[in-house]
């Protein structure tokens, strides 16, 4: 919207200032607007208005500001720039481009009130057209291509707002994203640039079940607790148990055409790491730049705690924007914990009823609000497209009964639950296989079974029956130990073993191991069920436990993961296997 299309109001005065929230008197506004406050023109967004006193959340420090100085309202509400150039791209909580900032201030440091549009709004394009004069356009319809990275086809399309029509003018070249590149008969002018509220969905179709994963290269969570693409996952933990690197796996991994990764909240040194990694990863799909498919949101612990509040929707609009392209969008939330102390601490100075632990009465509604914001989508444009949403929580202690944890979990249909204790043992990814789930397992069963192996399902299951037995067998090891134990238990509590160290541990920080597709994954459990078929076969045929463990082959099993040849490593590895048990009995 233009400064001439906004109602003529007065500006208001601001009446008092309370950290981020600030009161403001004689302002003519609505919920929602976005306002400058002060002499310096901070950003802020109304979120209370009680009579006369407008209430004011500001996305900037407001040590100095003073009453009596002015608020100016834009009339518009909280908005992300979309178009061509959101990717590899870093911005803050707000969609400010951090190094278009940077060389505003000339230093690191950034002033308060300075301001950039999200995308540059002078760069020209190379726009190709899909649509010719006479053809009839709806809202959400693709009208041209403009190639974005070396990686990714930005599609323009018509603003979901737009009536649509015939065109009229469609012409090919370099334009910029303020260019009218299509022209319609009802006067209506499409260009590349579109705005959209943050804190409204962009419209879709109908929300379909999903049934293809999103395959993370992650044993555990391929293997045990998949994700699909369009579901949605929590990843709960203690300080120090891996949740960022877990989630920075993912991004890097996952057979998502977008990542949008929402640093919310976190240590300024995690968030450097991720900026400094990103730009110089490869891309395992494609051997480009992963930042060439991937924006960046970071909004460190020392921002304002307001602009952490924001910094998701920033997030999940810019993700609805490319689903509306027909990609599948991975979002990657970190951490949603930050986020709910923000909502928290700006409760507490709107003075309203706590609800547990201080939290607002709302955190579940806007948890929901937000997380209902992925799934498998047939866009408005007869295109589909998904949005897969995985957030971080931080619980205190590692106390998963609080309140984000357990609203959070009411919510998503897969939880990793990241365990301190594998995390000190060195285990890594550390995924509680005892606490964690996923409900989507039987729905992308069939999907596993057609692409990687009939027997998915049943081979999945015997590790799990493995893993569980193990639990409870480790109990009584703990009173009477392991020798106390029948033969056959203690057997069992080899095989878990292997279970735990060559197949659900994983190596970030190996080239080969960091990344582990289905077919290996499936191929390491038959590996290791060879190992439990044949040794149970052993001790049935009277041989001691002591002598089946001691076979020459077995260590092999945990250098699975780094090799890359794994087909024929694995084939001699269970040809080996199987003979040395045989040769036993």
């Amino acid at each position: 919207m233009s400064q001439a299309d906004t109602i003529v109001r007065e500006d208001g005065i601001i009446d008092s200032v309370s950290g981020p929230v600030v009161t403001a008197v004689d302002l003519d506004a609505r919920m929602n607007d976005v306002v400058y406050v002060g002499d310096e023109g901070l950003m802020g967004e109304v979120i209370e208005i009680e009579g006369e006193i407008t209430t004011i959340q500001v996305y900037e420090e407001t040590s100095g500001v003073a009453p009596g100085e002015p608020v100016e309202n834009t009339g518009e509400p909280l908005t992300v720039d979309l178009g061509p150039g959101l990717l590899d791209t870093i911005y803050d909580g707000v969609q400010r481009p951090l190094d278009v900032l940077q060389e505003k201030m000339n230093s690191a440091f950034l002033d308060r009130g300075v301001d950039a549009p999200g995308i540059d709004l002078e760069k020209e394009w190379e726009f190709t057209p899909e649509v010719e004069e006479g053809d009839t356009v709806e809202a959400g319809d693709v009208v041209g291509t403009v190639p974005e990275t070396v990686t990714i086809e930005h599609k323009v399309l018509v603003p979901p707002d737009y009536e649509g029509g015939e065109v009229v003018a469609a012409e090919s070249g370099e334009f910029n994203v303020e260019e009218t590149v299509v022209e319609l008969d009802n006067g209506e002018e499409i260009r590349m640039h579109q705005e959209w509220p943050v804190r409204e969905a962009r419209p879709a179709g109908d929300k379909k079940t999903p049934t293809e994963p999103l395959l993370t290269g992650q044993r555990v969570q391929d293997g045990l607790f998949p994700i699909a693409k369009g579901g949605t996952a929590a990843i709960p933990g203690p300080f120090g148990s891996g949740k960022t690197v877990t989630q920075q796996q993912l991004a890097k991994w996952s057979d998502a055409d977008i990542v949008v990764y929402i640093g919310c909240g976190e240590r300024g040194n995690e968030m450097t790491e991720v900026i400094e990694d990103f730009p110089e990863l490869p891309d395992p799909q494609t051997g480009n730049p992963l930042m060439a498919r991937t924006t960046l949101i970071a909004n460190t612990s020392n921002m304002p705690v307001a602009a952490r509040e924001s910094c998701v929707y920033t997030g999940i609009t810019i993700a609805e924007y490319y689903r509306d392209m027909g990609y599948d969008v991975a979002l990657m939330a970190d951490s949603t914990s930050r986020w709910a102390e923000a909502m928290r601490e700006i409760s507490s100075r709107l003075e309203e009823m706590p609800g547990e632990e201080g939290y607002p009465a709302y955190l579940a509604a806007r948890l929901s609000q937000f997380y209902e914001r992925a799934g498998y989508f047939d866009n408005i444009n007869g295109t589909e497209g998904s949005i897969s949403v995985v957030g971080a929580v931080s619980p205190p202690g590692g106390d998963f009964s609080e309140p984000v944890t357990q609203n959070t979990l009411r919510i998503v249909k897969c939880f990793w639950a990241l365990d301190a204790d594998l995390a000190e043992r060195r285990h890594f990814p550390s995924i509680n296989w005892n606490e964690s789930y996923s409900l989507y397992r039987e729905q992308l069963d069939p999907w596993f079974e057609d692409n990687v192996s009939e027997d998915w399902p049943e081979v999945r299951q015997w590790a799990v029956d493995t893993l569980d037995e193990e639990g409870e067998l480790q109990e009584i090891v703990q009173l009477v130990g392991k020798d106390a134990l029948p033969e056959d238990q203690q057997l069992t509590l080899e095989v878990a073993r292997y279970l735990r160290e060559a197949w659900l541990q994983q190596n970030a920080f190996h080239d080969v191991d960091t990344y582990c597709e289905p077919d290996k994954t499936y191929l390491i459990l038959t590996t290791i069920k060879t190992f439990n078929d044949e040794a149970f076969d052993a001790l049935e045929a009277g041989v001691p436990v002591e002598e089946i463990t001691a076979i020459e082959a077995l260590p092999r099993i945990n250098r699975i993961g780094v090799q890359e040849d794994y087909e024929a490593y694995m084939d001699e590895l269970k040809d080996d296997i199987t003979a040395q048990l045989r040769e036993l009995y």
